[in-house]
């Protein structure tokens, strides 16, 4: 083919010279000729490549049941691989099409080397994102995640392509200029101090498993409150409730604290802690009637009896007093409160019983005594998390007066008023 190139151009150039032109004028004329004839066929060869892709190796790539190939197609590998068509057929005629001008014969095969290793370097990108989102595609991959290695790869082959090109350019062995790098470690360490640190972080935060994709995260620092988007090289994507982005440095999620909630999802149940603050005026010993009434309550029934035959038992035995109320054991409001919200806790269908199941007292304050609620729901869906604990708080402050108990409550304006006019 290369003599073809030769024939054609050395036809042209004598051709050129039979109208008048000097060789010298004649050479370049015929030279300049074939190179754009050159240019002309290396673009019909482009051309060719990538009909002949698209018409034949697409359809046939797509028709396929693998997914690869679908995903290098998303990534544009074969209209990158067809680049290089119109790219070889000019380097390897390039000499055979300008002889005389040896000098635009190196300046253009220069060119198309540099354009050689960009292009492969595009390629060997398309290929690695290719086999990230392959890999994203299984479930294991939110565990354990291959972005940030993807990325340190493409970082890699960008600096070897960029060195490679320097060489072509001036002309300097790939060695030297490897050397030559190791003296500025430094400066280079400088510039890449956070991929390089969001690389360790994210190798800890993997291998550790402390961080996986679709985990819900709290980063107070970055007001990240949300799941987790992607683990990139430098940064975690997040996606808060109130669907904003927050990108929070990979290494911060070593060097500072946050918060997984992946062991609440895990294992099936979320918690509810909250308190209700009751007024510590309301709080007295069981009369006879209030026992009555309470028994009449369908969850209490039992307790109230079993209990009242505990104490009488215990008060019978130690021959206590019944006249002074002190003496002895006695039941009172707040603990007969305390065993029916047990009892209504433990029959709703929608709280764990094989989990934390805490109704307790918490220490008294000026605000009244705290009784706190602390159990897990049998869902761990937000919305729904939400409803159960309204309900269940919506039926406590309902049912607190049945037990002739108060809740605390800061004074209200009114009772100011009420005050001043007392006064």
């Amino acid at each position: 083919m290369e003599q073809y190139v030769r024939q054609f151009t050395d036809f042209l150039t004598e051709w050129l010279g039979k109208t008048g032109l000097s060789e010298s004028w004649a050479t370049h004329f015929g030279e300049s000729i074939t190179l754009i004839f050159l240019i002309l066929i290396a673009y019909i060869g482009y051309i060719a490549a990538w009909k002949l892709m698209r018409k034949l190796l697409i359809p046939l790539v797509q028709r396929s049941k693998n997914q690869f190939d679908d995903l290098l197609i998303q990534h544009r590998f074969f209209r990158k691989v067809s680049y290089l068509v119109p790219a070889l057929i000019l380097y390897y005629f390039i000499d055979d099409a300008i002889l005389s001008l040896s000098i635009v014969s190196s300046f253009i095969q220069s060119a198309l080397e540099v354009f050689f290793v960009f292009n492969i370097v595009l390629v060997l990108d398309s290929v690695l994102s290719t086999i990230n989102d392959y890999y994203d595609r299984y479930d294991f991959a939110k565990d354990h995640p291959i972005k940030g290695l993807i990325q340190i790869l493409k970082i890699i082959l960008y600096i070897v392509a960029g060195m490679v090109v320097i060489g072509v350019l001036f002309d300097k062995n790939i060695g030297s200029l490897v050397v030559g790098l190791g003296t500025i470690s430094a400066v280079i360490m400088l510039i890449f101090k956070d991929p390089i640190l969001g690389f360790v972080g994210g190798l800890q935060l993997i291998f550790n498993k402390m961080l996986s994709i679709g985990d819900w995260i709290t980063v107070s620092k970055y007001g990240a409150d949300g799941t987790v988007l992607e683990i990139n090289l430098t940064t975690v994507k997040v996606q808060n409730w109130d669907k904003t982005i927050v990108t929070v440095p990979t290494y911060s999620l070593i060097s500072d604290s946050f918060q997984n909630w992946r062991g609440m999802e895990d294992s099936g149940g979320r918690r509810i802690k909250r308190s209700i603050n009751i007024d510590m005026d309301s709080i007295r010993f069981c009369t006879p009637e209030m026992l009555e009434r309470f028994s009449k309550i369908h969850v209490l029934s039992a307790y109230i009896e079993e209990t009242e035959k505990t104490v009488n038992d215990y008060n019978t035995k130690n021959k206590v007093d019944p006249s002074v109320l002190v003496n002895g054991r006695r039941q009172t409001n707040i603990g007969v409160f305390r065993a029916y919200l047990k009892a209504y806790l433990h029959n709703r269908s929608d709280i764990h019983d094989d989990m934390t199941f805490l109704v307790r007292q918490l220490q008294p304050s000026e605000k009244g005594l705290p009784i706190q609620v602390y159990v897990f729901t049998t869902t761990i869906e937000w919305a729904k998390y939400e409803d159960i604990q309204a309900d269940i708080f919506d039926h406590i402050l309902a049912v607190i007066p049945q037990f002739d108990l108060k809740v605390y409550q800061f004074p209200k304006s009114g009772d100011f008023v009420r005050m001043n006019a007392d006064n």
